[in-house]
């Protein structure tokens, strides 16, 4: 008996983008479109007929604005939502918070050529949707939260530096991992699967939440302690050495693992360059990048982590980087702060001793 199909409700104010989604769908022998919606109100009972098991989410559209509808949803029934998103500023920003939200991704709509940018578009379409089916719902995050607590930062050479991957379900994770750590904790790069367009509203978003800088990488710039350097989302990033110091480094090679920027970038650069004085973190994604990455960081002498199945919204990535041995310690999400900096400390009192 072969196994059911993916169901999907497409919500969409464009009757183009309904009919683009739904060719793309229904072509993959695995899923299927049960209904198309062109607002929210009209999803809403689309949703108790069908009972979906994702749902493809607009974000501006007509007499129920998508983050509302989408705050509701998560609250009063919690299901996979991949956001379907312009490429602009206020397209980023609001896309931005519609993954705090509890949405589990986002594809981008072209701004030109929407059927072809689509079409081009479907395989990713499609595998994120397989992602989505298979993921676990989260808890949106609450506006009011508060902030967790700082850690404390151990004290500790420029020399130490943070290494961190992620993709699918990345941007919550890494503001988990961000978030608790104090002004002056170590510099940490960050690969985290994104188009361009979107990382530069992620890192002004973060460097609000945080107490260290966050911000958008640039090619050449010193690599400092309290800062958090974000890949472009079109643009591998590397770690360099300049002298003394540590750079970062840009470049618009070859997609790796169908990624630019790619999480095997960066870490190898890592292994290259910074070795044991360099801590591998690679969180939820689905995928295999960084897996060969983080195991040549853990050659080259790096502890290493990867977020554990239970807090993982995909465990793609962790799991192909447990299985081929890149990581020393399998950690949840919430305890990946202060295991890093427990991780920082020992490795300067080893270097102390």
């Amino acid at each position: 008996m072969s196994a059911a199909k993916i169901k999907v409700l497409c919500v969409d104010d464009s009757a183009l983008i309904r009919d683009l989604l739904t060719e793309i769908i229904n072509s993959q022998p695995d899923m299927e479109v049960v209904a198309v919606a062109p607002d929210p109100i009209a999803a809403r009972d689309l949703i108790k007929q069908h009972n979906p098991d994702v749902l493809t989410l607009d974000v501006e559209m007509p007499r129920m604005d998508g983050l509302d509808f989408l705050e509701r949803l998560m609250r009063l029934r919690p299901m996979p939502v991949l956001m379907v998103s312009s490429l602009t500023q206020s397209g980023s920003e609001i896309t931005l918070r519609a993954l705090e939200l509890g949405a589990l991704d986002f594809v981008a709509k072209p701004s030109l050529g929407i059927r072809n940018g689509m079409m081009e578009y479907a395989d990713e379409i499609a595998e994120k949707l397989r992602a989505a089916a298979r993921s676990r719902p989260r808890q949106a995050r609450h506006k009011n939260t508060p902030p967790p607590a700082a850690l404390k930062a151990p004290l500790v050479s420029s020399e130490k530096l943070i290494i961190i991957g992620a993709s699918t379900g990345g941007t919550e994770a890494i503001r988990a991992v961000l978030e608790p750590l104090p002004a002056n904790a170590p510099a940490i790069l960050i690969t985290q699967h994104m188009p361009g367009g979107f990382t530069r509203s992620f890192a002004e978003r973060l460097d609000r939440l945080c107490r260290i800088t966050v911000k958008e990488a640039t090619d050449g710039e010193r690599i400092l302690p309290g800062h958090a350097y974000i890949a472009p989302g079109d643009q591998h990033l590397k770690l360099a050495r300049s002298g003394a110091n540590y750079v970062a480094r840009l470049d618009d090679g070859p997609p790796v693992n169908r990624h630019r920027p790619s999480v095997d970038v960066l870490f190898h650069s890592a292994a290259q360059h910074a070795g044991k004085n360099s801590i591998g973190v690679i969180l939820t994604g689905m995928g295999k990048d960084g897996a060969a990455g983080l195991l040549e960081m853990r050659q080259a002498g790096a502890p290493t982590i990867a977020q554990n199945e239970q807090s993982c919204v995909v465990f793609g990535m962790p799991r192909e980087a447990i299985a081929m041995g890149g990581a020393v310690e399998v950690v949840a999400l919430d305890e990946i702060p202060s295991r890093m900096m427990a991780l920082i400390a020992a490795s300067g009192r080893a270097q102390r001793v």
